[in-house]
């Protein structure tokens, strides 16, 4: 199911992508052709298109990372701003993972931005041991799984449900079931440097721990 159809305008701060390295062909959502400014099928995206939105300041840097993807398929983080259509600033944060074929073969790449630009990011500066603890000590495990998501990536709690019932929808697991992988999964991640890079990976794999029938 197209999260737009669910959450509206609130979608088009959560949307999908994926680039396949066989002729080199980017697909996004339409939450992520909206984020750029685009109507959805109004473009075709490519590389160098991508590139062109990227913020002068965070250019060379993002294309770097998009280099190592295309190149190698290489997993990434990137958290930069992009200047849609009309020139407004986004704050985004995009992850991205191996994509495989049915063969186990990588042939390309699949993730999805997050548009944070309305993020509070300074009501979520705690340590991690700190950040873990309170969220240890939440009654829900939804809640818990929330909270784990205003850590890693600066958001607010309405942003962090919006992505959890995105999740949930794009991979049919069941939203508590998600809930509980992913704080079972934050759990066993390192709270050193590599935190964001640890839990983007979980963030995209989580459901594939649900054996039971959705």
């Amino acid at each position: 199911m197209d999260p737009e159809q669910v959450f509206g305008d609130e979608a088009q701060r959560v949307g999908s992508f994926r680039f396949f390295l066989d002729g080199q062909r980017w697909e996004w959502s339409d939450a992520v052709a909206r984020i750029h400014g685009y109507q959805p099928g109004e473009i075709t995206p490519t590389t160098a298109l991508l590139l062109s939105h990227k913020h002068p300041e965070d250019h060379p840097r993002v294309a770097r990372v998009l280099d190592r993807m295309i190149s190698d398929a290489e997993p990434f983080s990137s958290k930069h701003r992009i200047i849609d259509t009309a020139g407004t600033v986004h704050h985004v944060v995009v992850v991205g993972d191996r994509l495989h074929d049915d063969t186990g073969a990588v042939i390309g790449t699949t993730g999805f931005y997050i548009d944070i630009t309305d993020a509070h990011t300074s009501d979520v500066q705690d340590s991690v041991d700190e950040a873990v603890a309170e969220i240890a000590e939440s009654r829900a495990v939804i809640e818990q799984a929330k909270g784990a998501l205003m850590l890693v990536y600066g958001i607010s709690a309405e942003r962090a449900f919006d992505i959890l019932i995105w999740r949930s929808q794009e991979t049919n697991t069941r939203l508590r079931i998600l809930a509980e992988l992913l704080v079972a999964g934050f759990g066993q991640c390192d709270s050193g440097a590599s935190l964001r890079t640890q839990f983007d990976h979980l963030l995209l794999t989580a459901h594939e721990g649900a054996l039971s029938p959705q």
